[in-house]
């Protein structure tokens, strides 16, 4: 398979498409406890093709785009969870320097540097106003945790159901896939827009909220963070409510930056005009989260 940058025309955001970063860190992952596509050569010379790309092994499997996996059954659905569960504790737990990916982001500050980065983003995209996102980039750099410093941890940055490939016929997750925003930063700032999930609505965004579980066999928050902490030895607690108003306004400026490429006539999705429109209710959600922070 081959995975490249958009054309000149679709370069509206900094980092979108960041096709290096993708095969670098899955060539330092091969082999390891966390699945990824075998890569094969990068090509940075856009006179080839018009832009950089790089080839990698189509992996044979299932990719479930609706976050309820409506086709399953309790069983298979629990199984499912356990295994997406286990592979975020390992990408957590990769030692990053043994992976030669020691220089691949900052690490330090991660939080407070990606609010500044999707603060601007959002502003390079905007469209129609957001009141509840400006009142996040005023209230998120004043209120960053002052664990903001933990250990080191390669974080995916976009790690959800969907960006996972299953084996055909077992729940297990045979790649992770889209690593375009990873980075070296915060595990729990990383697990938090993972837990997303539990608090949006079926619908555009195919979230959790409403729907029980129980009979589903999807594991509720409660569970799935115990389950992440036992695998991984971190404790999930404290400042989550921050950690999920932060990745809130963060998917929010991503979906900006979705609706500002449809409205230039270059998205990559025909639904992408209505997943834009997530962006004010992401936002106000998040103000939410934010309040019950500071409160």
């Amino acid at each position: 398979m081959l995975r490249c940058k958009p054309g000149p025309a679709a370069k509206l955001l900094p980092s979108a498409h960041a096709v290096e970063r993708e095969y670098r860190v899955q060539a330092a992952l091969a082999g390891g406890a966390v699945p990824v596509a075998r890569v094969h050569c990068l090509c940075e010379d856009e006179s080839v093709l018009g832009r950089a790309f790089y080839v990698m092994d189509h992996v044979e499997g299932r990719i479930f785009w609706q976050q309820a996996l409506p086709d399953s059954a309790p069983a298979d659905r629990a199984a499912l969870y356990d295994a997406m569960n286990a592979v975020i504790a390992s990408l957590h737990g990769v030692d990053v320097a043994a992976a030669g990916l020691a220089d691949y982001g900052r690490g330090e500050h991660y939080v407070a540097r990606q609010v500044a980065r999707w603060s601007k983003q959002y502003a390079a995209s905007a469209g129609e106003p957001i009141p509840a996102m400006d009142r996040l980039i005023a209230w998120l750099p004043a209120h960053v945790p002052a664990d903001d410093a933990p250990p080191v941890a390669l974080v995916h940055g976009d790690y959800r159901i969907d960006n996972l490939i299953y084996a055909p016929d077992a729940p297990r997750v045979a790649a992770v896939i889209d690593w375009e925003l990873s980075t070296l930063g915060h595990p729990l700032a990383d697990f938090a827009y993972h837990l997303m999930s539990w608090h949006l609505p079926p619908g555009p965004l195919r979230g959790l909220a409403g729907l029980d579980l129980a009979a589903l066999g999807i594991p509720d928050e409660a569970a799935y963070i115990a389950a992440y902490e036992r695998r991984s030895g971190r404790t999930v607690a404290g400042d989550m409510d921050y950690y999920l108003a932060y990745n809130l306004f963060r998917l929010a400026a991503i979906l900006q930056g979705v609706a500002a490429r449809a409205r230039a006539g270059i998205a990559s999705s025909a639904q992408a005009v209505e997943v834009g429109r997530q962006a004010a209710p992401l936002a106000e959600l998040g103000w939410r989260f934010a309040q019950r922070a500071g409160a």
